[in-house]
């Protein structure tokens, strides 16, 4: 058991009541964008707040059923075409189990850092586009209209087109509700969100959304009796595959930002190892049960956080209370009214619609047009593509950053032992008869050749070269390409009649030079720590 949950103290016990009246309406929410019926949100629900409460790090990370995953869901399952409904469930289900899997074989690997390599100003991006996405999808279920696309532009021009039919009791409706759920975020120690839903379910009940032709959710029911795994061919599997990597990436980026934000917060301790396997483990039950994926989304744990929770009792408090509401209340929950439910996602995801969290890219003059271009994706080609499409951004930012070939040469700086680019120091001295190189980025197969050839172009254009010094603090490691391209770096000075030095070269390459045991790499090459030490 985790030992942040321990026994629920009073603090716990009042947070853990306060967000259930939050994490059932949102359930219920989400699951319709992911447009499944609503028990599919509440078993995810309760898997994510077991299994999360007793294995997870963070005190106050809530994991349930998150707008983004919902959508990436529906996106993924609608993109399968000719499927009923039937079949369509089926595979949401395989999908959510390939998700938990891979959380899984990522915790066992130790890849706890495998968000870091999807860029910040692509993740903000596609949060902003997808939920621009999310609130338009949401609007045909307040204003009562049946409009024939789903992609972002079309949509929003039929639901424009569709003027006319637009139910004026469903809109004000979720206006109304809006309002209340932003007048009374001010207490978080308020269950909002349940306020709304209960009195949405007195005006369905007295008859007047009949009246005003507005739809509720209709019939919830919940079965614990009857886990298993989907039964799908080969082919199915590894096409779900596909879906559900991308899928988890997204899950893990949303869930480590928030248990990481509020760690640093609090100054506690994380392990993004043991909460790969927690919400490995929470989305293969929320699988098992054909609930939806699970992560820690954002305004859940920041709404746990400002109820006062103190330890991860409070999730497994709101779980329990969770249940009770559900076996006690189920026929009353089906008489919630949709556009209520879809003012609950809207107000959700307000945060990430917020353009102002671009802003520094724009003022630091870095990445604005990567984060704009992700918008893009998610608006033109639709949420799995653009998720796919802003992922594929980042690994080519990543690559072009390994790629680049950018080579400082240094001098001495006054009569210290600093050795400086002279390109921006120009009063550093260069000794004649002396290059001192330093490439910027560590040595790959992808840059090593190149960052040689300029290197071994600069000494072609310098005569009477006798002493050659390289430093490599940029790189850590050495692949099989890069040690080919600097054996042959070696030998091509060897021949020109230069002596070679390698500086601040890194214990674990010394240990694979020794290896390598090239004629024109022996040990004193690399001997010195400092490039002052070479030019000794």
């Amino acid at each position: 058991m985790n030992a942040a949950a321990g026994r629920p103290g009073l603090a716990d016990l009042v947070a853990g009541l306060s967000i259930a009246g939050l994490l059932l309406p949102e359930a219920v929410a989400y699951s319709g964008i992911a447009g499944m019926a609503p028990q599919a949100g509440v078993m995810a629900l309760f898997a994510g707040l077991l299994v999360y409460g007793f294995i997870g790090s963070s005190r106050f990370a809530i994991v349930s059923a998150t707008s983004s995953s919902a959508a990436v869901l529906l996106a993924a399952t609608t993109s399968v075409a000719g499927i009923d409904t039937a079949m369509r469930l089926v595979l949401s289900a395989g999908i959510v189990l390939l998700t938990g899997l891979f959380f899984i074989i990522a915790g066992v690997a130790k890849l706890g850092a495998v968000s870091s390599l999807v860029a910040k100003p692509v993740l903000r991006g596609f949060a902003l586009g997808l939920a621009l996405t999310i609130v338009v999808k949401q609007l045909p279920k307040v204003l009562a209209v049946h409009p024939a696309h789903s992609d972002f532009f079309p949509l929003v021009a039929e639901l424009a087109a569709s003027w006319r039919d637009w139910n004026v009791a469903g809109a004000v409706m979720a206006l109304v509700a809006l309002a209340l759920l932003r007048g009374l975020a001010r207490w978080r120690a308020v269950p909002a969100a349940l306020l709304v839903i209960a009195g949405g379910i007195a005006l369905d009940v007295s008859g007047l959304c009949q009246t005003w032709g507005v739809a509720a959710v209709g019939p919830l029911s919940i079965d614990f009796s009857h886990p298993g795994v989907p039964q799908l061919g080969r082919e199915q599997w590894l096409h779900l595959g596909e879906m559900a990597f991308a899928v988890a990436l997204i899950l893990y980026a949303e869930s480590y930002g928030s248990i990481r934000t509020f760690a640093l917060r609090h100054g506690d301790s994380m392990s993004a190892n043991r909460d790969l396997l927690a919400l490995g483990a929470a989305n293969l039950l929320s699988g098992l049960f054909q609930g939806m994926p699970v992560g820690a989304g954002y305004s859940a744990t920041s709404a746990n956080e400002s109820a006062g929770a103190q330890s991860s009792a409070a999730g497994l408090v709101a779980g329990a209370v969770v249940l009770l509401a559900v076996l006690t209340m189920l026929p009353w929950i089906a008489h919630i009214p949709e556009p209520l439910l879809a003012a609950i996602v809207i107000h959700a995801v307000a945060n990430s619609l917020n353009p102002a969290v671009l802003r520094p890219y724009f003022q630091w003059r870095r990445d604005r047009l990567i984060a704009l271009v992700a918008i893009a994706a998610v608006l033109v080609f639709g949420v799995l593509e653009g998720l796919l499409a802003s992922i594929g951004v980042s690994l080519l930012l990543l690559l072009r950053g390994f790629s680049r070939t950018t080579v400082s040469w240094l001098g001495r700086l006054a009569q210290g032992h600093d050795y400086v680019d002279t390109a921006r120091h120009p009063e550093a001295v260069v000794p004649p008869g002396v290059l001192i190189a330093r490439p910027e980025v560590p040595l790959f197969f992808g840059n090593a050749d190149a960052v040689f050839a300029t290197i071994q172009a600069r000494i072609d254009a310098t005569p009477g070269l006798q002493r050659m010094v390289l430093s490599l603090e940029e790189s850590p490691d050495l692949d099989a390409t890069s040690i080919e391209a600097l054996c042959e770096f070696a030998t091509s000075v060897r021949l020109r009649g230069a002596q070679l030095e390698l500086a601040r070269v890194k214990d674990k390459v010394r240990d694979l030079l020794s290896q390598v045991n090239s004629p024109d790499l022996p040990a004193a090459i690399y001997a010195a720590w400092s490039v002052d030490d070479a030019m000794q």
